[in-house]
């Protein structure tokens, strides 16, 4: 079955992003488009506006000639444009002229301008003659023919002038109404022009910028899970910064510290009563030593002398334990030859008792390593009495050290089968399930060997009994 790669959280954002800001411009357009619909608005410009200001003001007095009543409408106009000039024409040929007509615009344009319903007349950049809308509108008066502008020349301007035309001319029937139907695929083709490219831009800006943002927002969530991976069993009591994680991240940054700190009591709980336990062990064990001692020499009484001895040893493991904890401050350079040789000589006696020759090989040169003595002392002490109890109670353990930092311990037994070469580390694990070890000493000795970077294994060889081999690395 093929594993389910994880979302990126990423590109999820840039995606929904996208999706969002495209359907959030085209909410924005439908939107405008449906007001703009309901309103049905007229944009009048400044010229445009004075036509329509006329509009309502032009009337015939009593002898049918033109006048422009002051309407409030048209005030207002001369009040904001007092520039404003127009001419009014009807069909018959009378006209009202106002204001300051350039003189273009007093010229006989011939017959096109009358039959124009409406326009716009300018020139080019650099005449500063000014534009002026003409339009055929209905009023009081009848249909009259209006010209106006706001200004004589393109040098009354305040400064800056902005000026946008648009045009859409919709089909229409014969009737003069929309035709929709003809008008309404070239409208979508010319929105589907104006907005891919502001799709494409906004899109695009997603792209680049949102994963450098996600990037940088989630930077302190990164290095929060750097140092998440990094906890282990001597860590335990490490708390997770949640100074630079997302808000929204903290709530479960702080529930794994909570949890952080659960585990640690707890452990240390676990840790106490081992030690209180293997503690108040040691004193019934020692009375029960001696009290086995006075008994008579029997077998019964010798295997008896021989389960104490094992329950004290346990003990003594449980104990041992204890000491993984210890600080690396605690940890000194020392002169491994020496070590290991005291060692050797402790270990002497009870070799010999049970049956063996212990022999010494020291290096030929003297090696430093930096390291908690006591902790070492007890993993070799493991590693030697491991070779007492499962050595055949015969032939020779021998300890020696190497040049690089190592330390054999090798027996002539039978030996481990390889393929139990791991499973002896495990704790409570023993080869023989009547044997008089506790399977506590080869898993003690690997945790330490590894808390000074080193290692522990067997070797594989064509001879007798077991090699088990501790690495240390060698002070320079």
């Amino acid at each position: 079955m093929k594993e389910l790669r994880a979302r990126s959280l990423q590109w999820v954002l840039v995606r929904r992003l996208i999706l969002l800001q495209a359907a959030t411009l085209l909410i924005f357009i439908v939107l405008c488009v449906a007001a703009l619909w309901i309103a049905n608005p007229r944009l009048l410009i400044d010229n445009e506006a004075a036509v329509d200001a006329l509009k309502n003001a032009v009337y015939r007095d009593s002898n049918g000639k033109l006048i422009v009543h002051e309407t409030e409408e048209l005030r207002s106009f001369r009040e904001e444009f007092p520039n404003v000039w127009y001419i009014i024409r009807d069909s018959g040929g009378q006209s009202i002229r106002f204001g300051n007509v350039p003189d273009v615009y007093n010229k006989d344009f011939g017959g096109l301008l009358s039959e124009v319903d409406h326009a716009t007349l300018g020139f080019s950049e650099d005449d500063l003659r000014p534009e002026a809308y003409i339009e055929k509108a209905a009023t009081k008066a009848g249909m009259m023919q209006i010209m106006a502008a706001t200004r004589s020349s393109r040098g009354e301007t305040e400064g800056l002038e902005v000026n946008i035309s648009a045009t859409v001319d919709v089909a229409r029937n014969p009737d003069g109404s929309r035709n929709w139907e003809k008008a309404l695929p070239a409208l979508a083709v010319i929105i589907a022009i104006l907005l891919l490219p502001i799709i494409l831009v906004m899109g695009a800006t997603t792209l680049v910028t949102t994963p450098a943002v996600v990037r940088r927002s989630f930077a302190g969530l990164v290095d929060t899970a750097d140092q998440a991976a990094r906890i282990d069993i001597d860590t335990r009591a490490m708390q997770l910064p949640v100074k630079r994680v997302p808000q929204e991240i903290a709530p479960l940054v702080h529930a794994f510290n909570q949890t952080l700190a659960r585990l640690a009591q707890g452990y240390d709980r676990h840790n106490r009563f081992l030690t209180d336990a293997a503690h108040e062990l040691r004193t019934p064990i020692a009375i029960l030593r001696t009290r086995a001692e006075l008994l008579k020499k029997e077998p019964q009484s010798v295997r008896l002398v021989q389960d104490i001895e094992r329950l004290s040893h346990l003990a003594q493991q449980l104990l041992d334990h204890q000491m993984l904890d210890r600080p690396a401050s605690e940890r000194q350079i020392v002169d491994l030859t020496e070590l290991v040789s005291r060692v050797a000589a402790d270990f002497a006696p009870l070799a010999i008792e049970a049956g063996y020759d212990l022999a010494f090989e020291p290096s030929t040169s003297t090696i430093h390593v930096e390291v908690n003595t006591l902790q070492i002392e007890r993993a070799l002490a493991n590693i030697v009495r491991n070779a007492i109890d499962h050595g055949g109670a015969r032939g020779t353990i021998t300890v020696a050290i190497d040049e690089t930092g190592g330390i054999e311990v090798r027996d002539e037994g039978p030996g481990i089968p390889a393929e139990e070469h791991e499973n002896v580390f495990e704790p409570f694990y023993r080869l023989q399930p009547q044997s008089r070890g506790a399977g506590l000493g080869l898993n003690l000795a690997r945790q330490i060997a590894s808390l000074h970077d080193g290692t522990i294994r067997i070797l594989n060889g064509s001879w007798p009994g077991a090699r088990i081999r501790m690495q240390l690395p060698v002070r320079s």
